[in-house]
């Protein structure tokens, strides 16, 4: 009961994120928005979202948060591949809302998500690697059950999509979340460079899976931790509702 209910909450948070995120990048009267306007659409709209998918057991909003918690055995498998479904189709669905309701003339590229000039591939996914790494790292130290956030948890997680778009824009347009990618790309078909913005925010998530478990918070793992992440009705041992 509590993963049907926190697949909708899924799709409705990442649609929200998305079309707050990317209306706030878009150019109006022909001009570029600032950077800080962008970083700060994407961060509010994230501890938002965050904040009314949290009693459902929801609020991953991104591919790359739900594969991390898998690596980290606090999701399962079936429930990690369901999030990053619904994620992304509540952005391809937030995308075609936002391009209905914009003019022509302000739409451009709705946030397409694209190296810069002079920005080589591996340049652009390496900075991805790199912003999703602190992300994502965050989200597992906010999540951990002994954490001591409490009701700050959604403006941490805010200041960290805010840094990263800071850090990123320049270079991508910063994606740090294959789903908010994706939306645009469908929209607009246009899929050039597009792998860039899967793989770096997978592969950012799973290294920070990874510290956290293996130097921040060690944790040994057994046999029987991993065979029962594969049942959709496993208790975690932390608490994983309400992040991005």
């Amino acid at each position: 009961e509590t993963l049907w209910r926190a697949l909708p909450a899924e799709f409705l948070g990442t649609a929200v994120l998305v079309f707050c995120g990317v209306a706030s990048a878009l150019a109006w009267a022909g001009q570029q928005p600032p950077v800080l306007q962008v970083a700060l659409g994407f961060g509010l709209a994230v501890s938002a979202a965050s904040l009314f998918t949290q009693g459902v057991g929801a609020g991953h909003l991104n591919p790359a948060v739900s594969l991390a918690l898998l690596v980290g055995l606090r999701i399962s498998p079936l429930r990690a591949l369901l999030s990053a479904l619904m994620q992304s189709l509540g952005s391809i669905a937030a995308c075609a809302l936002l391009q209905a309701l914009t003019p022509p003339q302000v739409r451009g590229e709705l946030g397409l998500s694209k190296p810069s000039a002079g920005v080589t591939q591996i340049q652009a996914l390496v900075v991805e690697v790199i912003v999703t790494f602190q992300l994502v790292l965050c989200v597992f130290v906010i999540s951990h059950k002994e954490n001591h956030f409490e009701g700050s948890a959604q403006v941490a997680l805010g200041v960290s999509v805010t840094l990263g778009h800071l850090v990123a824009i320049r270079y991508t347009g910063c994606s740090m979340n294959p789903a908010r990618s994706l939306g645009p790309a469908v929209v607009t078909s246009n899929f050039s460079q597009h792998w860039i913005f899967w793989v770096g925010p997978l592969l950012g998530g799973v290294l920070a899976a990874i510290v956290h478990n293996s130097l921040l918070t060690p944790k040994r793992f057994r046999c029987g931790d991993c065979l029962s992440m594969w049942k959709t009705d496993a208790e975690p041992e932390h608490k994983v509702e309400a992040r991005p």
